[in-house]
């Protein structure tokens, strides 16, 4: 039982790096990469940040696909995925904790005018700009999953009052959880800066649309570092040219990379970063070598997904 490495695209580690990280807690383990394939018979598990459309149908004995970070709605829906082949997500702390300063990042960027005073700087001009005081600004976290949850906690921690919003009720320490759809769009109008850390689900695809956006309170932050299809990117232009919100960060979009001809690239109320809001997994590897060690001797899988459900 063999253990392929297959990244899946560019712009990340390379294959073989990841390989001798996994060896390195799975020592004597038999982990390959398409390099190195051997007999693709051999392979029951593969270790992918995106599936090749291909990879399915070369391995005939596949029994897991281990997914390199969270997010595995495009191989749960993967069309060449026969439906026994069994899917695991990682949930390593180091990706968290720094899509949580992502997110914090750009919200003291604005909170603290640091775009405004580069300006400033470029055309030699001294220009003091009142800060936004931290307590009197509002911070709402979609999705309390185990990045959201990170987010909520260091926002609050310095200081933001935070809103919490997921699908089913949550409860987490001084800050105000609410959940079920007729929440989400009563919290918009609080919040001066909304951070989207959300699943791709039919429930959640377009959940910012027109009507959506135009809930968010004059002037607000939309933030997203979960799924690009969360966001109607045509409805979020008007919006933006509306004020409702006033800025979007965008560290996902709906394709990717972001197409040349895309307007968000020029659109002066845009931030885009290319998909690098949690970059490290830290020592996520322990989890697939273990995950490889518990398919081998038929134990129960960490952190396996529900493919009904999709997540």
């Amino acid at each position: 039982m063999a253990l392929l490495i297959d990244i899946g695209h560019r712009g990340w580690m390379r294959d073989e790096d990841l390989a001798d990280r996994i060896r390195a807690n799975a020592p004597g383990a038999d982990i390959r990469t398409r390099a190195n394939l051997g007999d693709p018979a051999e392979v029951t598990m593969v270790a992918v940040s995106r599936l090749s459309q291909d990879l399915p149908g070369l391995l005939p004995n596949l029994q897991l696909v281990q997914k390199l970070g969270a997010g595995v709605e495009t191989i749960v829906a993967h069309p060449a995925l026969p439906p026994h082949i069994r899917v695991a997500r990682l949930r390593p702390d180091a990706p968290a904790r720094e899509i949580a300063e992502w997110f914090l990042a750009h919200i003291l960027q604005r909170q603290r005018h640091l775009r405004e005073y580069a300006a400033s700087q470029a055309k030699r001009r001294w220009t003091p700009i009142e800060p936004v005081e931290t307590p009197e600004t509002t911070v709402g976290v979609l999705g309390l999953g185990t990045i959201g949850t990170r987010s909520a906690a260091m926002l609050r921690d310095l200081g933001f009052r935070v809103i919490g919003w997921s699908a089913s009720p949550k409860i987490l320490p001084d800050i105000d959880c609410r959940h079920g759809d007729a929440a989400l769009p009563r919290l918009l109008p609080d919040c001066d800066h909304v951070c989207a850390i959300l699943p791709s689900t039919p429930a959640t695809r377009d959940l910012f649309d027109a009507a959506m956006l135009e809930r968010m309170k004059p002037g607000a932050t939309l933030l997203n570092a979960g799924r690009g299809d969360l966001i109607d990117e045509t409805a979020l232009i008007a919006a933006l040219d509306a004020g409702k919100p006033g800025a979007a960060v965008l560290d996902v979009t709906r394709t990717e990379p972001l197409p040349e001809d895309s307007p968000l690239w020029s659109h002066p109320s845009v931030t885009i970063t290319p998909h690098v809001s949690g970059w490290h997994l830290g020592d996520a590897m322990t989890d697939v070598a273990e995950n490889y060690r518990r398919l081998i001797e038929g134990a129960p899988l960490l952190h396996e997904v529900d493919r009904s459900r999709g997540y």
